[in-house]
């Protein structure tokens, strides 16, 4: 048997990859993160499949669930919310299956912040003004920041932030970023991207905690945060398409390639 853990994307049942769909519809265990991962996603496990929502459950439990399909010789279907390679909370489950010899493999989902942009219908890097995307986190009640890995050392960047697991802090994100990245800077909270109730939330370092307040939202948001996220207009065209910037599969525009003989 094999513990497939499956990136199910932000919530939308349409961006579960084909292979993530084919793998929930032949396990005849599924195991999935119900507070983040909607039951629609694994509607199309097996007619008297073992579904169990793993909310509530510790660890513990869902090894004990996973270790007793192995002795009955059962695949199951691990299924997280967005991509699991991104506070998936994989690491500490592929520790107990290698401790216990239980094959596992990992398909890629739909990251929630590139959901975010799509949804918002933009480009997170912006030549000449944002090259680099951030992925990061704060605090708060989980486990505590590497050294290092501080909001003010990745604002010193000037790169697009998306920063998971932080709603409850945005008069911390103010405080820290709004000396890099000045009051003004764009700023986009993403709510349940991909459900129904899906809300994006458009502001700045300085309105955006009032905004959000007024919404009353709490939790399962996504912030970001950077100039790439305004109605930039004036910036160049990136190198991709310019037609004087050769690459292998296109010369410069008008000039013919013809052989050298002399070579």
């Amino acid at each position: 048997m094999t513990v497939h853990f499956i990136g199910a994307g932000p919530g939308d049942p349409e961006l579960l990859t084909l292979k993530a769909q084919r793998l929930i519809s032949d396990c005849p265990v599924c195991l999935y993160a119900g507070s983040l991962v909607p039951p629609e996603v694994v509607a199309c496990a097996p007619e008297g499949a073992r579904v169990m929502d793993t909310a509530a459950m510790t660890l513990e439990q869902t090894h004990a669930e996973i270790r007793a399909a192995h002795a009955r010789g059962e695949d199951v279907a691990r299924v997280h919310s967005g991509d699991p390679s991104l506070y998936g909370a994989i690491a500490e489950q592929i520790r107990r299956l290698k401790a216990d010899g239980i094959p596992y493999d990992i398909v890629p989902g739909v990251p929630a912040y590139a959901a975010a942009a799509a949804a918002l219908g933009q480009e997170l890097t912006i030549p000449e003004i944002a090259q680099s995307v951030v992925l990061t986190r704060m605090s708060m009640q989980s486990t505590a920041m590497p050294p290092g890995e501080t909001l003010e050392n990745f604002g010193r960047t000037g790169a697009t932030l998306a920063i998971h697991l932080a709603v409850r802090n945005l008069r911390e994100i103010e405080r820290q970023l709004t000396p890099h990245y000045g009051a003004d800077c764009p700023v986009v909270v993403a709510y349940r991207v991909g459900w129904p109730d899906q809300l994006l939330i458009r502001g700045t370092l300085a309105d955006i905690r009032a905004k959000v307040r007024a919404e009353k939202i709490t939790r399962t948001a996504l912030i970001l945060v950077g100039p790439a996220l305004g109605e930039a207009r004036d910036f160049r065209d990136s190198a991709l398409y310019d037609p004087m910037k050769p690459h292998v599969l296109r010369p410069v525009a008008g000039v013919d390639l013809v052989e050298d003989h002399n070579i």
